[in-house]
């Protein structure tokens, strides 16, 4: 058994802005369940309160710089079984708007200060510092730059003298760096000595997420692929070289899906339940969302779409150009997802010109994208780069073909139905390679095609269903990691 402090900015279900929420929530469920004693870290956001209390007080922290002491209270992770320690600070965390943004979608200014004060938090817990807690963590497994200040706390405790646990930083997403003027560096109380080329400094700036990629005993990130991918300059963010210097430390490890939450056979968001070996209630759900999302009852019309974020990087715009010789062909297209008001507003204009065929959703709900799963024939996700990817995933557990861009997660989950005889591999979806209208106009049509060979395209979807994407598998590798980290 690991003691292991898993510290990060947001956990399903008590905070959410992306995969991030659902990897907190999940991870350490599963690392309990393999019989590790797993604590997370999270701080306690206006919105938790109404629908989760405040839990049971634990202690007080007194720390430099807070105008009131920062507080700490348990509370039992939903359906987990492990603690989640909120951290109360009201002028950081009470708030309107969202984690990292104020209601208008701008960055809080004191981000800088805001997630110092978690990793100053965590430094304590790690260190076991907290009074009334007789618990020490023996591995620290911080997330994202919001807590990526964490490792480096932890080897200034060393360069003082001190014992620490090893660390892990895991990065979700590359893109977003955390980043602040220089300035943050006396604002936070760090050694200014450390800020220079090979440590904190970053163009003249203070990254939070390079300092976790510099001082971290191992880093990981969520997909073989996406680690091989961050060490080029295409995908590295200006980061690249640092990963290059530190490949020997970095694993790439595919997260996984919540299999309790996501799985037709007994998902309570559907209208029938299905299996691999009997897919009558997938007919039956792919009517039924027909008729929810106002689009005509056809079995026969080859239903595709879309569940995201309605942006660049998700290849949104390369959906928007490619639609209108997509429907050319017949077939109907149902969305769900906001982002960009100009591709928002490009949906909503398909949806006037095609109501027949194209129906759109803006905005988010959980039950319509169970239901958008089960009831697609095939699920686009064109993106220009995918860290892991989790619809995807969801798309093979509901046998639903995925059409993918060969990037990130998406590569290393969906194996192109042209590669070999489906019969004969693991074909699931498909795969193409640029980023272009022409090439995923080529791999739709690839896909229209297998869909109107029945026998070849429920191979695909057994195939798909067939696969484990279960977190226990993922977990099992993080442990492999922890005990690098516990004989480091």
């Amino acid at each position: 058994m690991t003691r292991i402090l898993f510290v990060t900015s947001e956990i399903m279900p008590l905070s959410k802005t992306g995969g991030l929420g659902d990897v907190s929530q999940s991870l350490p469920a599963a690392l309990r369940h393999l019989g590790h004693d797993v604590r997370v870290l999270t701080p306690a956001y206006g919105s938790i309160a109404p629908d989760f209390g405040a839990g049971q007080p634990v202690a007080q922290l007194h720390l430099p710089g807070l105008t009131e002491a920062a507080r700490l209270s348990v509370l039992d992770a939903p359906e987990g079984g492990y603690p989640i320690y909120l951290l109360h600070y009201p002028p950081y965390y009470q708030r309107p708007g969202g984690p990292y943004q104020d209601p208008q979608g701008q960055d809080w200014s004191d981000n800088d200060q805001r997630f110092a004060l978690l990793a100053r938090v965590g430094q304590e817990l790690a260190q076991g510092r907290v009074a009334n807690l007789d618990w020490r963590p023996e591995v620290v497994h911080a997330n994202d730059w919001q807590s990526a200040l964490l490792p480096y706390l932890l080897v200034l405790e060393e360069r003082a003298g001190a014992s620490r646990p090893g660390t892990l930083f895991t990065v979700h997403n590359l893109a977003y760096q955390g980043i602040f003027p220089a300035a943050a560096v006396q604002r936070l109380g760090l050694p200014p000595a450390d800020f220079h080329l090979h440590g904190t400094e970053y163009y003249g700036q203070f990254s939070f997420m390079k300092t976790g990629l510099v001082y971290a005993d191992r880093i990981s990130t969520v997909s073989p692929t996406y680690a091989r991918e961050i060490q080029t300059p295409e995908f590295g963010m200006g980061l690249d070289g640092l990963l290059r210097e530190r490949a020997r430390d970095l694993r790439g490890i595919l997260n996984g899906i919540d299999t309790r939450t996501w799985n037709p056979t007994r998902d309570a968001q559907l209208p029938a339940r299905y299996e691999a070996g009997d897919l009558a209630g997938k007919t039956r759900c792919k009517r039924a969302l027909q008729r929810e999302m106002g689009l005509p009852e056809d079995a026969d019309a080859f239903l595709f779409g879309v569940v995201s974020r309605l942006v660049s990087q998700k290849g949104m715009d390369l959906v928007a150009d490619a639609l209108p010789e997509m429907l050319a062909g017949g077939g109907q297209f149902a969305l769900l997802g906001s982002g960009e008001r100009e591709l928002e507003e490009r949906f909503q204009s398909f949806a006037a010109d095609y109501p027949t065929q194209v129906a759109v959703r803006i905005g988010y709900d959980e039950g319509l994208a169970h239901r958008i799963e089960a009831g697609l024939d095939l699920f686009l996700m064109p993106s220009r780069f995918e860290p892991s990817g989790l619809n995807q995933m969801y798309s093979l557990a509901y046998g639903t073909p995925p059409l993918v861009r060969r990037t990130g997660g998406l590569a290393d989950t969906v194996v192109d139905a042209d590669t070999q005889s489906p019969a004969v591999c693991a074909a699931n979806g498909f795969v193409f390679d640029r980023p272009t209208v022409e090439d995923l106009l080529a791999a739709f049509r690839r896909a229209r095609q297998r869909y109107r060979q029945p026998e070849a395209w429920r191979v695909l979807q057994q195939h798909g269903m067939s696969q484990d994407f279960s977190w226990e598998r993922a977990a099992q590798e993080y442990v492999k990691v922890y005990e690098e980290i516990r004989r480091h």
